[in-house]
């Protein structure tokens, strides 16, 4: 039987404290592992700890867009001495949500230039979140050779996805796509040697999940839906799943 693979989830959230050892179990028992995404050093810690109590999590370190403006050295400094201990770094990326002004943005871009560049160096595979930035964000990892590269939560357009699927990157699709036809008519076109699918739990999502936090046993959900739109069984699907997100964490 497949693993099936969460390829972002932020398990070091407070939202999942309370129940993880419960969902541990649950991750066991259903063969799911879970690339967990951090936010800042606080999260990164608390994320690296996480991965001590079950080899199902696997540990992405970074720092979001959101926190870009503040010293992300002790982060830097974490990947440079502990990168036997994690897997990948994110979620990193762009977001002009979080800024204010021009220097602001020059910060954001930097400081996600510095973590491309740590990742070039230990041969890391990112996780990005670039959400209306695609563009900017296609232009900065050119000038870099990165081994693995997940645009998390893909919402571009259809020139933008034939970009990114020419590139060779990998695209991950959550459980908006069981309910909005946009993302179900981008799955359709793209490769599904590159697609990953994930839940970036917490996040809360409307239609069938009632706003509940979200779990990482929504994932099958998800893969199902896939499946159907993709015209690819189950089964076989979660194959290339597994497949696609070992390529992508170079396994």
């Amino acid at each position: 039987m497949s693993w099936l693979y969460d390829s972002h989830i932020h398990l070091s959230d407070p939202e999942y404290e309370s129940d993880i050892e419960q969902i541990i179990h649950t991750m066991e028992l259903l063969k799911l592992k879970a690339c967990c995404v951090s936010m800042d050093y606080e999260t990164s810690v608390k994320t690296l700890n996480l991965s001590q109590k079950s080899r199902n999590i696997l540990p992405f370190i970074g720092i979001h867009p959101e926190m870009a403006q503040q010293d992300i050295s002790p982060v830097c400094d974490m990947i440079e001495k502990r990168n036997n201990e994690f897997i990948g770094i994110g979620e990193i990326g762009l977001d002009k949500t979080y800024i204010n002004s021009d220097d602001e943005w020059i910060k954001q871009k930097k400081v996600f230039s510095n973590q491309l560049s740590l990742a070039e160096k230990f041969k890391k595979p990112i996780s990005i979140h670039s959400r209306k930035t695609l563009d900017d964000v296609f232009e900065i990892i050119s000038s870099f050779n990165l081994e693995g590269i997940l645009l998390h939560w893909f919402d571009g357009n259809k020139n933008q996805l034939k970009h990114a699927m020419d590139l060779g990157l990998y695209v991950s699709y959550g459980p908006v796509l069981i309910y909005a036809n946009d993302k179900q008519a981008l799955l359709s076109i793209t490769n599904t040697e590159q697609v990953l699918v994930e839940t970036d739990g917490p996040v809360k999502f409307s239609h069938c999940f009632n706003y509940k936090t979200t779990q990482i046993h929504f994932l099958p959900s998800v893969v199902h839906c896939a499946s159907k739109i993709l015209k690819i069984p189950y089964a076989n699907l979660l194959k290339q799943l597994e497949k696609n997100t070992q390529k992508f964490l170079n396994n």
